[in-house]
């Protein structure tokens, strides 16, 4: 039985079963236990030190329920009535939230829980809105595992973030150019992170997935997804279905959206989903990862807030390491929008100035971020 446990104020561990958990913590104290049934266990709870233990989404035995309060352990009710399990200890799949879609009539796990969502988005009740941070919480957690961030802010996993338009088509050259240039840096032995939806998005975890095949099964897969170019099109989903059906392993990579925006699901090619209800804390987690780089391609609002989100983190060195910002498209960023000449002016003098690039070759984009990583913030 697998079960989550941690300590406060330590890192986050995995203890493989239950009564290995029990025989080698006589003391629970300051400890929190989540999703397990107790039910039908026999534990001697009489010789287990409670003193602050948590559990979370737990099932007891009554008399043990009562013990355990009497000694003034927090017990956090199991919850059955929501659409989403608030105490979760992994992250999720495209198979999970897509589960019951079909493109005539969806009933995904996906819509269920943004229907239920968008009851309570603006004004939730104290109970949906302390359920809702706790099931973000447990994301975090499960993030955190993932990527195994370590006591200098740093992971294990050495992220790239990838940003654009989420409309982009699959028609578009730059979803194209984001594909190949995701697929030449996992082969490198970077994680691709993306916010999970169409578009730009989809095509950054599309070239993680296909790290290590020829570039000609990239083109391939790129003509068949193209048959439904737009998120809109009825289906857009199907032809994603089709491509994991002929070529079903895949290298992995990760997404970070959100149910805030719309119902827009999850893109099926990243093999890891830290989906959030609040879009603030996806926002600035899904950059705060990226300490190997952050790339943008074009996109329109959204993505021009997060190159200035970026751009602050890097500025005040908020995680304890600069990071690359590389631009996908210099007709766009340096002429149209002129943004990017804006961020070298406001860089000058910066230690993150020269880790500022633009470019349209994907192969210059995984050169610079291989021979510029993290800088250290004094």
């Amino acid at each position: 039985m697998s079960i989550s446990f941690s300590k406060h104020n330590s890192s986050f561990r995995k203890i493989e079963t239950l009564l290995s958990t029990i025989e080698h913590h006589s003391s629970l104290k300051n400890c929190t236990i989540q999703s397990i049934d107790f039910s039908n266990v026999h534990i001697d709870w009489h010789q287990i030190d409670l003193e602050n233990a948590v559990f979370l989404g737990c099932s007891f035995h009554p008399a043990d329920k009562s013990y355990l309060l009497d000694q003034d352990a927090i017990i956090f009710p199991k919850v059955t009535s929501l659409p989403y399990q608030p105490y979760r200890t992994r992250l999720y799949t495209w198979q999970e939230l897509m589960d019951g879609y079909n493109p005539e009539f969806d009933q995904s796990k996906d819509l269920e829980i943004y229907e239920y969502f968008t009851q309570y988005k603006l004004n939730p009740p104290i109970n949906e809105a302390l359920y809702q941070r706790i099931h973000d919480h447990a994301i975090d957690n499960a993030l955190r595992d993932y990527i195994v961030l370590q006591d200098n802010g740093l992971t294990k996993k050495r992220c790239i973030g990838v940003m654009g338009g989420h409309s982009t088509p699959r028609t578009d050259p730059f979803y194209r150019k984001v594909a190949q240039t995701a697929k030449l840096l996992t082969e490198q032995g970077y994680t691709i992170a993306s916010g999970g939806g169409p578009g730009i998005m989809e095509a950054a975890n599309l070239g993680g997935y296909f790290a290590f095949q020829p570039d000609s099964t990239l083109g391939e897969v790129l003509e068949m997804l193209q048959v439904a170019p737009r998120y809109t099109d009825r289906d857009y989903i199907v032809q994603a279905q089709y491509v994991i059906e002929k070529y079903p392993q895949g290298q992995e990579s990760l997404a970070i959206p959100t149910w805030f925006y719309g119902h827009e699901p999850s893109n099926l090619f990243a093999s890891h989903i830290a989906k959030y209800f609040s879009n603030s804390i996806r926002e600035d987690t899904l950059l705060a990862i990226s300490l190997y780089g952050v790339i943008f391609a074009p996109g329109s609002a959204g993505t021009i807030q997060e190159i200035f989100m970026d751009a602050a983190q890097n500025h005040y060195g908020s995680f304890n390491f600069l990071s690359p910002m590389v631009f996908l498209g210099k007709e766009w960023y340096e002429i149209e929008s002129m943004i990017y000449p804006l961020l070298k002016k406001l860089s000058y003098g910066k230690r993150y100035h020269d880790l500022l690039f633009l470019t349209d070759d994907p192969k210059r984009i995984t050169q610079f971020i291989q021979n510029h990583p993290p800088v250290p913030n004094p």
